[in-house]
């Protein structure tokens, strides 16, 4: 069983390495890595969440609440800690 982060930012992998999250840091998922039993954590759309579920893997997001003052800058892991970034488990799954 792997944990794969998925994050190309650098205050991402260091707020993760802040709270002792061990995992493997990859800039892109390829889903067809993923396992029964792996865990992907990430900021992932919902059609490649829906295809981790289905490999019977679990999608942990990487929530935060962004003010669009700040969307689309590099954020540190500090910035990451001031607008709350917590980890979410999400199911989703394909409906046709």
């Amino acid at each position: 069983m792997t944990v794969y982060f998925v994050s190309g930012h650098g205050g991402a992998i260091e707020w993760a390495a802040r709270r002792g999250i061990e995992a493997v840091a990859i800039r892109h998922l390829d889903v067809s890595i993923i396992e029964a039993g792996d865990t992907v954590i990430g900021t992932l759309p919902v059609h490649l969440v829906a295809e981790i579920n289905a490999c019977g893997a679990r999608y942990l997001h990487l929530s935060m609440d962004l003010p669009e003052a700040a969307r689309g800058r590099e954020l540190t892991a500090d910035d990451m800690d001031a607008y709350g970034a917590r980890i979410e488990e999400y199911r989703a799954e394909r409906a046709g």
